[in-house]
């Protein structure tokens, strides 16, 4: 029988930068940084974004272990773990600078990676990036690579939707959902175990119908009912049961996912203004992307007009639920006021970042563009009274690093599940016009 070689896992830079605690993933194997990885990690240390955080605490990670052995055969990562080491620049092999300019610092890195395979045969080498053209570069000089993928969400097609159809009850038992308050509350729910927290179900016997949630709380159905939420009438089941969601003070923490044009932002918005005497302000944020994007600096104007493009979606969701009341009805010009006062902002991300998190209707859009590390520290900052709404499409992904796997809504919809202080509902059909919906399924 063959022996499994032990691996050594080469890092790149972009790895470090979404997760400063990669090292302590790999198991026993080795773990090998490039010295053009630490090079990069320089260039990122000073600034505010997460990157920047990641690339600090990787520094301090590093410098806790380090010693002499670090440059030399490497040290103990930590008690079951490998080595850590770091290789010095190297000579280009002749099979990577016949094939790539050397110029590159991802090319040093890749040839770090092909060096130790040839240097190191006893082990497989194995160069580990987020970086998919770096990943099809190596394997073209026959050099395994992989994605990082220890945050990675298994099976996408089971991510829990946040609701369920019941079928084959009793005509009893949904005539009960429409009794007054209270006395429409099922108890005697049939498999009512498996439910998951905040649930929602789509109660029907092929006669009638009805609309409820699981109460963890109380241990109950609810009726879940079809209401206008600050002028805004949910027009199909699963955005009925976002309303419901988004309005319920005993439930901070709720995503909603869907494609473009299900309503994810508007219904959001919705509700945080049917809301907003119950909290000190109003926050609506989307990341900049990718959030630590360069670019941004190449386009004409001051800081505000280069943003307002990325914003300016946010102000538009703001305008229709403004158009549903005429200019001198009250809640058109309560909008005006939250706008004029600051207890509704509209923001970018990173702008939000310092500021003070206490009671606060806190809605991140895009939420498909944030490692699960930005959505993780986010929650964790939220303070008391605080609810946090994460909305996006995991399919539309703009960030160069981020897939449908390995995105922080993703994760979040898959590690919250179950948890009494969650809630989340994927919306299926779109409601904006035929025309978008039949472009959004065929083009």
């Amino acid at each position: 029988m063959t022996q499994l070689k032990k691996k050594k896992f080469v890092l790149d830079t972009n790895v470090i930068l979404h997760d400063s605690k990669c090292i302590y993933h790999f198991q026993e194997n080795d773990v090998v940084i490039p010295i053009t990885v630490l090079e990069e990690l320089d260039s990122f240390k000073k600034g505010n974004d997460t990157v920047n955080f990641h690339a600090r605490e990787f520094v301090r990670e590093l410098d806790s272990l380090s010693g002499n052995s670090l440059f030399n055969g490497g040290v103990t990562i930590g008690p079951g773990l490998g080595k850590i080491s770091i290789v010095l620049e190297q000579e280009f092999h002749e099979d990577v600078a016949f094939n790539f300019p050397v110029q590159k610092p991802d090319h040093h890195i890749l040839n770090t990676a092909y060096q130790l395979k040839q240097k190191h045969t006893k082990f497989q080498i194995i160069l580990v990036t987020k970086d998919v053209n770096l990943r099809m570069k190596a394997k073209s000089i026959r050099l395994m690579a992989e994605d990082y993928t220890t945050d990675h969400v298994k099976d996408i097609s089971a991510l829990y939707t946040g609701h369920r159809y019941a079928d084959n009850l009793s005509d009893g038992m949904i005539e009960q959902m429409y009794r007054p308050p209270f006395e429409s509350d099922l108890t005697n729910f049939p498999d009512q175990d498996s439910l998951t927290p905040n649930e929602f179900l789509i109660l029907r016997n092929g006669k009638k119908s009805a609309l409820a949630t699981y109460d963890p709380l109380m241990q109950v159905i609810k009726r879940v009912d079809k209401v206008p939420i600050y002028g805004i009438t949910p027009r199909n089941a699963e955005q009925t049961f976002a309303l419901n969601a988004l309005t319920n003070t005993n439930i901070p923490l709720v995503s909603i996912s869907g494609k473009a044009g299900t309503g994810k932002t508007l219904l959001a918005l919705a509700g945080a203004l049917e809301r907003r005497s119950s909290y000190r302000q109003i926050y609506l944020a989307r990341p900049i992307v990718p959030l630590s994007n360069k670019d941004i600096g190449f386009l004409p104007g001051d800081i505000s007009s280069k943003l307002d493009p990325y914003m300016q979606p946010l102000y538009d969701n703001l305008h229709v639920i403004q158009n549903q009341f005429p200019n001198t009805n009250t809640k058109n010009r309560k909008i005006k006021e939250l706008l004029e006062e600051e207890k509704l902002v509209i923001s970018p991300l990173s702008y939000i970042r310092g500021r003070s998190l206490v009671n606060i209707y806190f809605i991140v859009d895009e939420a498909q563009n944030l490692t699960p590390h930005e959505v993780k520290t986010i929650i964790t900052r939220a303070g008391e009274g605080t609810k946090v709404i994460f909305t996006g499409d995991i399919y539309q992904i703009d960030h160069p690093y981020l897939d449908s796997h390995s995105n922080g809504l993703s994760h979040l919809i898959d590690k919250m599940k179950g948890q009494k202080l969650y809630a989340h509902i994927n919306l299926e059909k779109g409601e904006r016009s035929e025309l978008a919906e039949m472009a959004s399924n065929l083009l």
